[in-house]
């Protein structure tokens, strides 16, 4: 069972005493409570005793107490004598179907309905299958038929690839967690964007490395002097980076930033992957640059979840051929292949894939457009960003109070992830990544739902409703 220290707890935690003018054990518990919903704080975690907690925030051990009282009745934790206490999900609201969050609009994921083309690209596929039964099924690297149509999208992108440089995985975050375990063991350095993709940050973690940051704001876009001292400090084995559409800024790398990234990665021996789950999707301006690993060595990860349906769980990784024979031997002590229908099905999707980028980017481009307008028209004290892609605006609140506002839209019937979720230690409390890729009226309900939540705060404290966001 994994356990949280109380320091830990303590970062997660940040402000949280900004959060309500309530009582110190109703707020704290409140924090806990979306640490556990938003997935920070996971299922069957062994919570810091009593003491050591109220030592670490400097309170006394009759409000954390009280706080873990509260937890305990709302179903949020299982305390057994002897064993501590663990952190739980009330029954009602395990991990859920599409029924169990009836009534509830959910922008924790940050992702679009299926392509128009996908279901005749599936009647393709389907009849192109009984031609592949025949063999094992096991597929540690991909249908040659999918990588190299990979293999051509990356050269037409600018990015000379062979299809022996593509391995076809089960989506990017598959890809991230293999890459995490072959290149980082326990003690690994490993470099992170802050805020960035938390998920990325889970399966570093996973391996035992030492999770660094670099900075990414919306207005400044990456801190390289910080990044170049952290390489040169730490010796990283591994730097996670997402150089276009950055998830949840929305930033880019330009060209000039692109050759000196990787410049300084290879002068530190660093290896780079950079997930490019988002790099198509430019709604303004010219078409978005040629890979990162054209200006320097690099390994890429992506995906169709973001252009084509996050059911379509078809991912890869592109990198030298070593690396690849690397991987593919790595890789059945986690997965014994990627199924091939799902890959049949995204090579008929690459056939058309210039009509389906076309079709999001309009889609993507009209609900960038309302959300904007609509953000700067209902809460003109937040900061809203200008975005040219990507799926999400990074909106500035004014004030920390994300996550009591993340709770507060709970109880107005809009699921959302408070900005934390995107930090390695709590911070960003003054942030909230709000998606633009739903409907109009979906768009529209979740701004009811925020404007009625922003204007609860201070009044009284928000009522939970009981979710578990996993895909951000």
């Amino acid at each position: 069972m994994a356990s949280l220290s109380a320091r830990a707890l303590a970062a997660l935690l940040a402000d949280w005493r900004t959060a309500s003018a309530g009582p110190a054990y109703a707020v704290l518990a409140d924090r806990i409570r979306l640490l556990v919903l938003d997935g920070r704080i996971a299922y069957g975690t062994r919570m810091p005793a009593e003491r050591e907690l109220a030592a670490q925030l400097g309170l006394s051990r009759t409000t954390i107490t009280a706080a873990y009282a509260e937890l305990r009745d709302g179903g949020y934790l299982d305390s057994q004598r002897g064993s501590g206490s663990s952190a739980r999900i009330p029954q009602s609201s395990t991990i859920p179907a599409e029924t169990a969050i009836a009534g509830y609009l959910d922008f924790t994921k940050a992702t679009s309905p299926a392509s128009s083309g996908l279901a005749d690209a599936a009647l393709l596929a389907a009849e192109e299958y009984p031609a592949y039964l025949g063999g094992s099924g096991f597929d540690l690297v991909g249908l040659p038929i999918l990588r190299t149509a990979l293999a051509t999208r990356f050269t037409s992108r600018g990015l000379p690839t062979e299809p022996e440089q593509i391995m076809v995985t089960v989506g990017a975050q598959h890809a991230i967690a293999l890459l995490a375990r072959t290149f980082l063991g326990r003690g690994s350095n490993a470099i992170v964007e802050s805020p960035s993709y938390p998920h990325a940050f889970e399966a570093l973690r996973l391996t035992g490395a030492r999770l660094a940051t670099v900075n990414v704001t919306t207005d400044g876009g990456w801190d390289v002097a910080a990044l170049d001292d952290e390489l040169r400090r730490s010796h990283p084995a591994l730097a996670y980076l997402m150089p276009d559409f950055h998830n949840p800024t929305g930033r880019t790398m330009d060209a000039e930033l692109r050759r000196r990234v990787t410049a300084m990665a290879e002068a530190a021996g660093c290896t780079i992957v950079a997930d490019e789950t988002t790099a198509e999707l430019a709604i303004d301006g010219p078409e978005p640059l040629p890979p990162l690993a054209a200006f320097g060595p690099a390994i890429t990860v992506g995906s169709l979840a973001k252009t084509v349906w996050g059911g379509l769980r078809i991912g890869w990784i592109r990198a030298e051929r070593d690396t690849i024979q690397r991987l593919a031997r790595a890789r059945p002590a986690g997965d014994l292949g990627t199924p091939i229908l799902e890959q049949l099905v995204a090579a008929r999707v690459l056939d058309d894939f210039d009509t389906v980028l076309a079709q999001r980017r309009e889609q993507l481009r009209a609900g960038r457009d309302r959300l904007v307008a609509s953000l700067r028209g209902r809460f003109p004290e937040w900061q809203v960003p200008d975005v040219a892609g990507g799926l999400a605006v990074w909106v500035g609140l004014g004030a920390p109070v994300s996550s009591r506002l993340t709770l507060a839209a709970r109880s107005n019937g809009l699921l959302i992830a408070a900005g934390p979720r995107f930090g390695v230690d709590g911070a960003f409390e003054r942030f909230l990544r709000i998606p633009f890729s739903y409907s109009a009226e979906e768009t529209d309900r979740a701004l009811d739902a925020l404007e009625a939540a922003w204007n609860s705060l201070g009044q009284s404290a928000p009522q939970d409703s009981a979710y578990l966001a996993e895909v951000v």
